[in-house]
């Protein structure tokens, strides 16, 4: 690849950032004066599992500014995946054989749909059941009460966790169909692997084991989808 050929590809890299970023930033700028609606839908998988008389509180004076404001740019950069995984994807699809580009209609379209549904699960499943277990194991001596600017924190890591790790499918059939690694060899390693996944698990989710359970066991069973639906070139 010659001097003109990589800075072409460098031009078309900086133009389709600059789309995401103006994508991302309209977005921010259209939710913004709906940020407190945002952050009540949001905290609704814990909001509506509060014993009576506990609510959400504030401990910074700036939270209450700062902790919707996050959640929009955050939220944001949610809607904007999709969008970003398009962009991968349209860059790439120009240096693939005539064969390979027949897939890449229906990668592109699993990889969002992936991240998605890894996001949905994260949200309707796994949050209100973990909520449901903390609060309920709660003494009652103890008033829940928690801290908006905390809750936001252990959301959205949970959340882009788990949208990143339903992934999976899509990148064991990559490193399969690229010759990175042969099907075989992963299916050998499949022990090392689960262990792997539930590192993984504690890592990016917060410091509790159901967490890391609802991660890692998900991660594993499309790892495995990942290898039924891989085949070698």
């Amino acid at each position: 690849m010659n001097r003109e050929s990589i800075s072409s590809h460098l031009l078309e890299l900086r133009t389709r950032l600059i789309r995401i970023l103006i994508f991302m930033g309209l977005l921010s700028m259209i939710g913004i004066p709906f940020a407190s609606e945002i952050y009540a839908f949001v905290a609704s998988p814990l909001l509506d599992i509060l014993p009576q008389g506990s609510t959400m509180i504030a401990t910074q004076v700036t939270s209450p500014f700062m902790a919707p404001l996050k959640l929009v740019l955050f939220s944001a950069l949610l809607v904007t995946m999709p969008y970003l995984f398009y962009e991968i994807w349209m860059f790439m699809s120009p240096g693939l054989y005539k064969n390979e580009k027949s897939f890449i209609a229906p990668l592109m379209i699993s990889t969002i749909l992936l991240f998605s549904s890894g996001v949905a699960f994260a949200y309707f499943v796994v949050c209100p059941i973990i909520f449901k277990f903390f609060i309920g194991v709660a003494p009652e001596s103890i008033m829940v009460m928690t801290d908006i600017s905390e809750y936001l924190n252990f959301i959205i890591k949970l959340i882009f966790a788990f949208g990143i790790a339903f992934e999976i499918p899509v990148a064991t059939f990559l490193l399969i169909r690229a010759g990175i690694v042969q099907k075989e060899t992963l299916v050998k390693a499949r022990p090392y692997l689960i262990i792997l996944f539930f590192v993984i698990g504690m890592l990016l989710t917060p410091p509790d084991i159901f967490s890391q359970l609802f991660l890692a066991l998900p991660m594993w069973l499309l790892f495995e989808v990942g290898l039924l639906i891989s085949r070698e070139k």
